[in-house]
């Protein structure tokens, strides 16, 4: 097969049609044809109510009270139970659902789910070995097991998820199909969408959207598979077609413990791939590479920096996006994409290798690029016509700071400013790593709060403190988020650039037990507006009319 190469103009490329700016529309390329892809298919949709034999399906189980048990509805939360529920029991870090068996029976439940038997039940019970696992299977039955009707795309790594999600979710469009997400901005199923409460649901609701696929003829879907989740073995049940690993760096070790287990949680994403389907592993992360191994044979690779089987190089990048060339086995092809930042092109070279695992044609993938406009709180640019620009972002671990701040840092032509905190009951081990990130990488640290939840801010604000010891960078502390943006903003020359990193799309602040409105990006608008006001009001009234405002 000969070696296909293909250049792209990037001049005119940058501005999409209006309807692709609709992220959660139907149909965000409504004119783009069907374009067949053998890996996509349709199938028939299941009809009338799913109930499951829980005998046929957890042979090997062990059975109280009776030995038939049907199931046309599973909760593992009793306030949900209904007439006919099985309650699963499900020990939790801070609780266990054995306290609420009265409260779930009371509601309906007619059979437990447990690895346990319960005492002084009178209802039938299923005693399983792994019930966090069985109850996930029992959730994807009831669904008809939907991952067998879709084309699923998993994606895990400390930080890229949610872009490479969204870019794949365009890219499958692009091609005219109409694909899902699941992930930590929002669901949706290929029709209709709500917030997301979690990066990955848990089994009842992930089955619920993934059942909801399949009814609307949705023939594709990428998910964010975070490491809780493949501790929890959310998705048991469900297969992946294709598994992306982004990267692997510190996070959640309030949870995991240990780096070692962390990574091991990560890499069991490759544990749910279909016979058929494909691993794909980012070779510019260590902790990714190190997960190889663990990978089937079917994989791909993906590098900026080596030899790989989706090899990436940069050749042209601006404020405005990126244009770079991708080599893989039998072509090669250039893209133009509005992203910037390094990062960013590994989650698209990600993207491209699942759309290539899928059989995407390249000239579909190249038109969802060119039309792809980025994420809500990634790297978003805030506009109230002000003279620098400024961004905000997720970016809320070290290694995800390092990313970001590196991608802006060419950029900028005066002072790099960061504005970022970290959150409370939350893994304390990466404060300090934050501060140094961004001690070393930004030119004026503002630190302030997160989400403090439970614990006191300056105590925070003293730990990520900690990290910058020895830097010649002195921070700017300020506990209150929003007067931290101001004076941020407030201080700001027009030669510089400001960063607001951490909550990104999130538009609550969470202090104690009580959530507040807070967006990011409302805030700095209404900051920039202040400043911009306060600028017309410093001018004499017989100038103001010949004032230029950049």
């Amino acid at each position: 097969m000969g070696r296909e190469s293909k250049r792209v103009r990037c001049d005119g490329a940058w501005t999409p049609p209006v309807t692709a700016l609709a992220f959660t529309s139907r149909s965000e390329f409504p004119s783009l044809p069907m374009i067949p892809c053998p890996a996509i298919r349709r199938f028939d949709l299941p009809h009338g109510l799913v109930t499951v034999d829980l005998r046929r399906l957890f042979p090997h189980a062990s059975f109280v009270g009776g030995t038939g048990i049907f199931a046309a509805h599973a909760t593992d939360r009793s306030h949900l139970c209904r007439s006919n529920s099985v309650f699963a029991i499900i020990r939790g870090t801070r609780d266990d659902g054995a306290r609420y068996i009265a409260d779930a029976i009371s509601r309906g439940a007619t059979a437990l789910l447990t690895d346990r038997p319960q005492p002084g039940v009178h209802v039938p019970q299923c005693i399983v070995p792994d019930v966090r696992r069985a109850f996930a299977e029992l959730c994807s039955a009831l669904a008809a097991h939907p991952s067998r009707h879709l084309a699923l795309a998993g994606v895990t790594g400390t930080n890229g998820k949610t872009t490479t999600t969204w870019l794949i979710r365009a890219l499958l469009r692009s091609a005219g199909h109409q694909a899902g997400l699941l992930g930590t901005i929002e669901y949706h199923d290929g029709v209709n969408s709500l917030p997301a409460r979690l990066t990955t649901p848990d089994p009842a609701t992930l089955n619920e959207w993934l059942g909801a696929m399949v009814m609307h003829r949705t023939t594709c879907a990428a998910l964010e598979v975070s490491s809780h989740a493949l501790d929890q073995k959310r998705l048991a049940g469900n297969l992946l077609d294709a598994a992306v690993l982004t990267n692997v760096t510190h996070d959640h070790l309030d949870y995991h413990g240990t780096f070692e287990a962390y990574r091991a949680a990560k890499c069991r994403i490759f544990d749910l791939l279909k016979p058929t389907g494909h691993a794909i592993v980012n070779l510019d992360d260590d902790g990714s590479r190190s997960c190889l191994s663990a990978t089937p044979r079917r994989s791909f690779t993906y590098s900026l920096r080596s030899a790989a089987d989706f090899q990436g190089t940069v050749l042209d990048a601006t404020p405005a996006g990126t244009h770079f060339r991708v080599d893989a086995a039998g072509w090669s092809r250039e893209f133009c994409t509005t992203l910037v930042g390094e990062h960013n092109i590994s989650n698209t070279l990600a993207a491209i290798a699942v759309a290539h695992s899928l059989e995407l044609d390249l000239d579909a993938i190249q038109r969802g690029l060119s039309h792809f406009r980025g994420v809500p709180g990634r790297l978003e640019a805030v506009n109230a016509g002000h003279p620098f620009p400024v961004y905000v972002d997720y970016a809320h671990t070290p290694d995800a700071l390092r990313r970001v701040l590196a991608a802006l840092r060419p950029l900028v032509r005066g002072r790099l400013i960061c504005v970022f905190g970290a959150g409370g009951d939350r893994d304390q081990a990466k404060r300090p790593l934050m501060g140094q990130a961004v001690a070393e990488l930004a030119d004026l640290p503002v630190v302030t709060s997160d989400n403090p939840r439970s614990e006191d801010p300056q105590a925070i604000l003293d730990q990520i403190v900690a990290g910058m010891a020895g830097s010649s960078r002195r921070p700017f502390l300020e506990p209150d988020r929003r007067q931290a943006i101001r004076w941020a903003l407030q201080h700001a020359g027009s030669n510089d650039l400001v960063l607001i990193a951490g909550k990104g799309h999130e538009t609550e602040q969470v202090i104690g037990r009580e959530r507040h409105h807070f967006d990011d990006r409302e805030v700095a608008f209404e900051c920039l507006s202040e400043r911009h006001d306060s600028i017309i009001r410093s001018v004499p009234h017989n100038l103001g009319h010949s004032l230029i405002v950049p």
